[in-house]
């Protein structure tokens, strides 16, 4: 079952201290702030906890192109930014509604309904730009601290909830309703005041990277006129609420800006967004149509990569062939249309020639994500498991907390015939999407298998230890 408790913890993680500055230039800097009621370091492990549930409870994005893409724009931003800590963690969640979210301790979380909403990487990397204020200023801290002092039992009843979802998630859900409707007029107010230091800190952040200050103020407007003509209200305006006040001090901003940020688009955003309608698409081949048809249009490489793209999925392959070899010269030297000419042939069940294409991309961009996911799925493909699982065990170590990569470790090893290396990924990946009783009776299992080395029964009860320890932290104590 899906859990939704995060939804209801997502708003109060959006509230902030009260604006008392009189002028914007005055606006606190609250993110060194000491708080006696959460630390830096207790948001980090709340943070943590917090994703290992998302991840349990949600579907996570497997085109690992597009989560790349996205997470490359983060951190290239998050160089401009006012974040100290840069323990940051970006999740990009299968959902096709609007919505971005920041959780206490680095947690980035973007739907990729936002990437089909956005007009060009501007709009996207504004709405980036707001989330990492969010983080800076420890908006989380600051109205943990002010419900503290105004509404003390309102707070103990937040994070009792916090807790309770985390063992009983239904339970916790029904707690964290009912907390949070006897406070609705309070979070609604400071989730003004926090929208609006965050706008400001944010805009700073999208200049300071380069980007056009206008689109920020595009973006709000697309999402309100979003709301305006669906049934269902976007859900980052439940949690980010936009106003014509906020759009026009955006608008303001940019008018008065003096710099030279004037970048509003990238061929790559375009790439993902593309990818993310076809994958999406209940009818491929009417998507397709209507691509061919923008083509005779405007031909340029972002719609020939669209066609194609959209082809290959409808296994049209003429015509995904005939429209890569018109990519112009320099965009076929680009990692994206490589890839795509190494994803053609795999749906072609061409492994041999992927295999060649894919083999010479991983040794001129060892540890690239996208790369290694494809690559290790065709060699799999080309029945050679243990090859795959070396990409695997690689995309881990780089990230341990990719838990799809360690699923798929696992079926790698599976594959080999490394029966204690399916256990061992199992676990990980179990504790990763926080189904700690899975992961302990994993542990069980692993502990009966016949001829188990010292160092690997060490391992495997040093796990069910960490297995533990993380149900402990789950249960997170202020």
């Amino acid at each position: 079952m899906r859990s939704t408790w995060f939804n209801f913890l997502i708003p109060l993680m959006a509230l902030c201290l009260p604006y008392s500055a009189s002028a914007e230039s005055q606006l606190p800097d609250i993110g060194s702030s000491g708080y006696s009621i959460i630390s830096q370091q207790q948001e980090y492990q709340l943070g943590r906890a917090w994703a290992r549930v998302l991840r349990g409870s949600t579907h996570i994005y497997e085109d690992a192109l597009v989560s790349q893409y996205v997470e490359e724009l983060t951190w290239s931003l998050v160089t401009h930014s006012q974040l100290t800590d840069r323990r940051l963690e970006v999740i990009v969640l299968d959902n096709p509604t609007v919505n971005a979210f920041a959780v206490p301790g680095g947690i980035i979380g973007v739907h990729t309904g936002l990437l089909i909403t956005a007009q060009n990487e501007a709009q996207l990397a504004s709405v980036l730009s707001h989330e990492l204020a969010h983080l800076s200023q420890r908006h989380f801290a600051s109205q943990l601290e002010e419900q503290r002092r105004n509404q003390p039992f309102f707070i103990a009843s937040i994070l009792g909830s916090i807790l309770l979802a985390a063992a009983d998630t239904e339970a916790g859900i029904a707690a964290m309703q009912t907390s949070m409707a006897a406070s609705t007029s309070s979070k609604l107010s400071f989730s003004r005041q926090n929208e609006r230091e965050a706008d400001y800190i944010g805009l700073q952040t999208l200049t300071a990277a380069g980007y056009a200050p206008i689109q920020m103020a595009n973006m709000f407007t697309q999402l309100q006129q979003a709301a305006r003509f669906s049934r269902t209200v976007p859900e980052f305006l439940l949690t980010h609420p936009v106003t014509q006040s906020r759009i026009a001090d955006a608008q303001n901003r940019a008018a008065n800006f003096t710099g030279s940020a004037t970048k509003e688009n990238t061929i790559s955003f375009d790439i993902a967004k593309v990818r993310i309608q076809v994958n999406y698409a209940q009818d491929v081949k009417k998507l397709l149509a209507k691509y061919q048809e923008m083509l005779t249009q405007h031909g340029n490489d972002t719609l020939r990569y669209a066609v194609a793209y959209a082809a290959i999925k409808a296994k049209k392959f003429d015509i995904a062939k005939q429209q890569m070899d018109q990519f112009t010269s320099a965009f076929k030297s680009q990692l994206s249309s490589q890839l795509l000419e190494a994803e053609y042939l795999v749906a072609k069940e061409a492994f041999k020639q992927a295999d060649k294409i894919l083999s010479n991309l991983h040794n001129v961009y060892p540890g690239n994500h996208a790369i290694s996911f494809i690559y290790a799925d065709n060699l799999l493909h080309l029945n050679k498991p243990q090859q795959a699982t070396k990409l695997y065990e690689t995309l881990v170590e780089g990230n341990p907390n990719d838990s799809r990569a360690w699923y798929l470790l696992a079926e790698s090893y599976g594959l080999e015939g490394n029966i204690v290396g399916v256990h061992e990924a199992r676990i990980e990946f179990f504790l990763l999407t926080a189904n700690i009783d899975k992961a302990l009776r994993q542990v069980d299992f692993a502990l009966k298998e016949p001829n188990l080395t010292p160092n690997e029964r060490a391992r495997l009860e040093q796990r069910k230890e960490d297995a533990k320890a993380i149900r402990k932290s789950l249960e997170f104590d202020f």
